[in-house]
Order: structure tokens, then sequence, then C-alpha cells
């Protein structure tokens, strides 16, 4: 084994603790250079920050170049791991997630928060909850080595029931008339995270593998995802940097509900994907689509409807800061708990 394969072993080995210090730099760099990054975080199209864009097409270029698209359609096998992601973030995330937030904002954390963003803060919980991931999961499932086309055609088809359900389970659970999708923002995430990194993936493997160079280039590129990764947590809490100073405890506090439903969602998904002996490989990323979010559309949609400077904007924002390290321990979780699902499933 070469340096090169030892040093990234060693290097996926401690994720965690490279993500904790991307975390702390983030923090640091956002305190030290507010300026700075408030420039870089403005370089938006549709509330999709360029720079972290750019950063999570790299992560999800690896994973992707590994689809053999051309077989995509034997994904229908796997439709109960389908039927278990569709399920999970349709008809019990957002849901369990108002309730969660009426709890929490309204009676537990009620006196430490200020009385005119409780209404904010319950909305931008669940405007967070009803918009699952589409980009962020590609690496969660490489990172379980999770089936790469089922995660395509999940995080696709997740896409189109977003645009008919999202808005009327927003306007039911906040008791809105209606809501408006932010339409740009959600073809613009479409576009940028699916159509077009899944177009120069096909056309890049197809050459590569006709030059007979795929495997060398693949290794080459793989580490990126991880680089990538790194810098994206950079970014994002340096953009929060004072944010997340200035207002520690009521940050700590809209991060409980939203890690409590993170878990119990991914709970309730990978365990009905063992009862209904679904493959590891497929209930991972099943699991994993339905317990993070699409933070995008969610800090847009909150900014859309409540404004820059609300509580619901806050709130999906600290959905942004949770994501990537809870994301990870449940990361850690379906890596160890592994063979425990595999006993038993045919």
């Amino acid at each position: 084994m070469s340096s090169k394969s030892n040093a990234m072993g060693l290097f996926s080995r401690f994720l965690t603790i490279w993500i904790f210090l991307a975390i702390a730099m983030g923090i640091a760099l956002g305190s030290w250079m507010p300026k700075v990054f408030q420039e870089i975080g403005s370089i938006e199209l549709a509330h999709i920050n360029l720079a972290v864009a750019i950063l999570v097409l790299v992560m999800i270029l690896p994973m992707l170049l590994k689809i053999d698209f051309t077989s995509l359609h034997e994904v229908w096998q796997q439709r109960r791991g389908i039927a278990v992601t569709l399920g999970v973030n349709w008809l019990f995330k957002p849901f369990f997630m108002a309730l969660l937030g009426y709890i929490f904002i309204y009676h537990v954390f009620i006196s430490f928060l200020d009385a005119k963003m409780l209404d904010g803060y319950f909305a931008g919980l669940v405007i967070l909850a009803a918009a699952p991931c589409t980009a962020m999961v590609f690496v969660w499932s490489k990172l379980t080595q999770g089936d790469a086309q089922f995660t395509l055609s999940q995080v696709a088809l997740n896409d189109v029931v977003m645009v008919f359900a999202f808005a009327p389970i927003v306007a039911l659970l906040l008791g809105f008339a209606s809501v408006t999708i932010p339409w740009d923002t959600l073809l613009l995430s479409v576009l940028i995270y699916i159509l077009a990194p899944v177009l120069v993936a096909y056309l890049w493997r197809k050459h590569l593998l006709k030059r007979g160079a795929f495997d060398i280039v693949l290794k080459r590129v793989d580490p990126l995802s991880m680089a990538a990764l790194l810098l994206t947590v950079v970014l994002l809490f340096a953009f929060q940097g004072q944010q997340i100073l200035r207002q520690p405890l009521v940050i700590a506090i809209l991060a409980v509900p939203i890690v409590i439903q993170v878990y119990v969602t991914f709970g309730l998904a990978y365990l009905l994907n063992r009862r209904l002996g679904v493959q590891h490989n497929v209930a991972a990323p099943s699991a994993l689509i339905g317990a993070s979010n699409f933070f995008e559309l969610a800090v847009a949609t909150a900014i859309a409807l409540f404004g820059f400077e609300s509580g619901a904007a806050l709130a999906t924002v600290v959905g942004v800061l949770v994501e990537v390290p809870v994301m990870l321990t449940l990361v850690f979780i379906v890596n160890q708990s592994k063979i425990w699902y595999e006993k038993d499933i045919t």
C-alpha cells in the first residue's frame, strides 16, 4: 500500500476530528475577518452561495463518476428502500418536527427566548424539516459505501415530490393559506446539484472508460471530495461566526429539536428498511436522505416569508450548522452497525 493510500486512510479514520477542527476554524475566521466572509457569503444566485455550490459539486462528482448510468433502471428493484425514504420524508418528518417545535419553543425553552421571536423560530424549524436533502447526501452515502445509483435516483425523485408537496405541507403546518415556493432556488439547485454534475459525470466517465484511464483518474479525484467537505464546513461556520458568538444560547436551544428530529427520523427509516429486508448499501442512503435537509431551499423560503433578520431565518441557519457534525455521527452509526443490520437479513 502506498504512503498516499495510508495518508488517506488515516484522514478518513479521523474525519470527525478534522470536521470539528474545521468548525472551530470557521467560527474563528468568521469572527476575525467578518467583512471578508460577508463578501464571500454575499456572492449568491437565488440564495445559493456560489462558493459553497462549487465545493459541493467537487464533493459529489467522484461519487457520480462511479455510477453505471446504463443500469439505472435496475433501481426499481430497491422500491422498498424508496418507499421508506418517501414515507419518512413526507408523511413523518415535517409533522414530527412541528410537534418538537411546539414542545421545545413554546414550553420547554420559552423562558429563555424572546416572546416576539417564538413563532418565527417554530416556522423555521418546520420549513427546514419539510425540505429533504438534495446534495450533501451524496457525501454521506459515499462514506457508508451506499449504492450510488439508488442515492441518485432517490434524490431526483425527492426533488420531483418536493415541487408538489413542499408548499402544501409548510402551509398546512404553519396555518397559511398558501406558501410561495422560491422557484428560482429550487430549480437552480436541481440544475447545479443534479442535472449538471450528472451530465458531466456521464460524459467524463464515458470518455475515461474509452481511454482506459477510469481507475487512475478516479483515485486522483476521490480525495478531493473530503477536502471540499472540510472547506465547505469552514465556510458555513465562517459565514455565521459572529452570529454563533453573539447568541450561542438561542442557537443551542434551536439545535435541540433539530438534532432530536434527525436522530429519530434516521432511526425510524433505518429500522424500517431492516424490517423490510432492504440491503444495507441501500438502507444507509435511504435513512440518511430521510434525516438530512435541503438547507438552501429552507433558508430561501424562510427569508422570503419572514425576512432576513427573522427567527425563521435563524432557525434554518442553525439547521445548516448542525447538519454536518450530526450527519457524521449517523455515518458512524451506520458503519458500526452493519454487521448487526445484515444479521438475519436475507
